[in-house]
């Protein structure tokens, strides 16, 4: 896209688009995307979720354990095209058919599957063998994910001529087929033969929103999120938490600097849990949580030599995609989309190679919770674009993927990079920890055992080691004194950094 005269933007959407084929396990055409672009001396931020069927029987939700992860109860109205036509409309430079050909290319022609994606994607081959209960319920995923049997492994080709004539139908109609033409009425359709509320109506009434970025001050850095229904406001939580005690927070990557990010975190995360909805739902306004009075209060409930209690429990879930670009001209983007868990709901509309996110497994199914499971609304998000701007200048466009890992993620990049001063991919590439949904604690492989021992003996709950792709994926671009750029790329996932 920049070699044909486009811009950040043009680039970031191409990018997008042609995920949508060549990292299905993450992301598809049926999914929801965020973004961030800094653009001629701007931060502007977009949210493209989706919302509920405003026909659904919310009421049959209540008092399970959690939503259902598949199926067409876990789907919530598609927004990346949306949000594709949305960013384009607004600072697109090349024609908008133009962003899709890459990706109509690598459908038609076929492309070799990366090593991490075709990990990803064999695990669910055992789940979907034939005769299985989910190949069952799922004929067209099946279908359409294993055709002849097709084996998942790096390099293996894979080719969708349905996902071709469906970008190509997009590209065409500048969207408008998905959300009040043909492919909305064969997603309403298949819909309505599986007996759910998903209509016409949903999908024409669709419209993401132009929304003002949160942020908060630290380091010396000001760190951007997008307003709920995303959790970029935890990540806030937690940085405002260290900067109104930065006094107390010891330098440096030590054992006693961890335990304060963690104890933030936690704080940062239960907050988060107990209030980001629908901003239409929440009782709380996203700011009050980032007022100076607020932050004060919370920081003293955090202690330098015990970990303390939380009892809220954050969302799960994985599978996004998540990139950053920047041009010549300053204009930089931070951008992430997502299916949510994996392949997302296992809801591929027939005969198009439309999958189908599973955003309402979002919701909870607690009766009178802000983020309660209701016709016509947006669930919690795990999926948050960041930014960081200095003194007015844009500095980085970055994000890290991975469920609720995302928030936590972008604690510890922003600590590494904007604190301590480490390279992007310097602080991409060193080992993560994670509160899991218990919060109890999780670390990479490579992560210090004695660290880990230090963190145990100030009461941190210890659950073991885990693989590295739990830990989430990294992109990132960042603005250099002088207007050069530097960019990093995170080793656990099927990504690079790339100068044109």
């Amino acid at each position: 896209m920049f070699a044909a005269g486009g811009n950040a933007v043009d680039a970031a959407l191409a990018a997008a688009i042609c995920l949508t084929v060549t990292e299905p396990t993450s992301n598809g055409i049926g999914s929801d995307a965020f973004a961030l672009v800094w653009n001629e001396g701007s931060l502007y931020g977009y949210n493209g979720s989706g919302r509920s069927p405003r026909g659904l029987d919310a009421a049959r939700f209540f008092g399970r354990p959690e939503m259902p992860r598949v199926g067409w109860d876990s789907v919530t109205v598609p927004g990346a095209v949306d949000t594709w036509r949305a960013l384009h409309g607004r600072f697109g430079r090349l024609p908008f058919g133009d962003l899709f050909r890459p990706a109509i290319r690598c459908a038609r022609e076929g492309f070799p599957v990366g090593p991490v994606t075709a990990a990803s994607w064999a695990a669910m081959r055992a789940r979907a063998a034939p005769r299985s209960a989910f190949a069952r319920s799922f004929p067209a995923f099946v279908e359409h994910f294993f055709p002849d049997q097709f084996e998942p492994r790096a390099g293996a080709v894979f080719r969708s001529g349905a996902v071709a004539r469906t970008l190509e139908e997009i590209a065409a109609t500048g969207g408008e087929s998905f959300y009040r033409g043909r492919l909305a009425q064969e997603i309403s359709s298949a819909a309505r033969d599986a007996g759910v509320a998903l209509r016409e109506v949903d999908l024409a009434e669709h419209m993401g929103d132009w929304v003002e970025p949160l942020s908060v001050d630290y380091s010396g850095y000001t760190v951007h999120e997008l307003p709920p229904n995303g959790q970029g406001l935890s990540t806030l939580v937690a940085l405002g938490l260290l900067e109104n005690r930065a006094a107390q927070v010891p330098s440096g990557d030590t054992d006693a600097a961890t335990h304060w990010l963690i104890e933030a975190m936690k704080i940062g995360l239960a907050e988060g849990a107990a209030h980001i909805a629908d901003p239409g739902h929440m009782r709380v306004r996203a700011e009050a949580l980032l007022d100076p009075a607020f932050l004060s209060r919370r920081a003293r409930d955090i202690r330098g030599d015990v970990a303390g209690s939380v009892y809220a429990t954050p969302p799960k879930a994985f599978g996004t995609v998540n990139l950053a670009t920047a041009d010549a001209r300053g204009t930089m983007v931070s951008f992430i989309q997502s299916n949510f868990w994996g392949f997302g709901s296992g809801v591929v509309v027939p005969g198009t190679g439309i999958s189908m996110q599973n955003r309402g497994y979002g919701f909870s199914t607690v009766a009178g919770h802000p983020n309660a499971v209701a016709p016509g609304k947006r669930p919690f998000h795990t999926i948050i674009p960041g930014f960081v701007t200095r003194e007015g200048t844009p500095d980085m466009a970055f994000g890290l993927m991975g469920g609720h890992m995302q928030a936590q993620g972008h604690l510890q990049m922003a600590r590494r990079i904007l604190a301590l001063g480490e390279h992007p991919q310097e602080a991409c590439d060193a080992p993560r920890w994670q509160l899991r949904e218990d919060f109890q604690l999780i670390f990479e492989e490579a992560y210090p055992g004695e660290r880990i021992a230090a963190l145990r003996r100030l009461g941190h709950p210890f659950a073991g080691r885990a693989p590295d792709i739990v830990f989430g994926g990294m992109q990132a671009v960042r603005r250099l004194p002088g207007g050069a750029y530097t960019a990093a790329s995170d080793r656990r996932k099927d990504g690079y950094a790339a100068v044109c």
